[in-house]
């Protein structure tokens, strides 16, 4: 079986953390189980311990740092070849050039409007989409 090539947004780690029977977290669960394979930089990976540790968003610890060692010891690290300018807003490039450097299938977003509907040959879904397609038994 080819592995599913992944990339996703840090508002659909934040989604799984805060919503523990929502979409997003099913859409983690997958991005880390074979045979899907999720890619991150370090760049996002940043943005990841970052935006959890966020008072605000009251995010138990033990759940921050369960969510962040999945992600360290499943995801794989790449390192993009060049900076883009293409997302809508800025800070989201990062997604888009770790898609590039990982040759991703998805990569999957809760903003959609941050991004092109394709990236090269990624195509930028919403968390429905992306369980729709690999696995519509578990949509209500």
């Amino acid at each position: 079986m080819i592995p599913l090539r992944l990339v996703i947004d840090t508002n659909i780690l934040v989604s799984a953390a805060l919503k523990p029977n929502g979409l997003q977290r099913t859409v983690f669960v997958v991005a880390i189980s074979k045979p899907a394979r999720l890619y991150l930089t370090e760049a996002i990976f940043a943005e990841y311990r970052e935006v959890l540790s966020r008072p605000e968003l009251e995010i138990r610890k033990g759940l921050r740092e369960q969510l962040l060692q999945l992600v360290k010891n499943r995801a794989h690290l790449v390192d993009p070849a060049h900076a883009l300018q293409v997302a809508r807003d800025p800070g989201d490039n990062k997604f888009l050039e770790c898609a590039d450097a990982a040759r991703a299938d998805y990569l999957v977003t809760g903003n959609q409007r941050h991004f092109p509907t394709f990236w090269k040959t990624t195509k930028v879904i919403n968390s429905r989409e992306f369980i729709s397609i690999v696995a519509p038994h578990l949509i209500l």
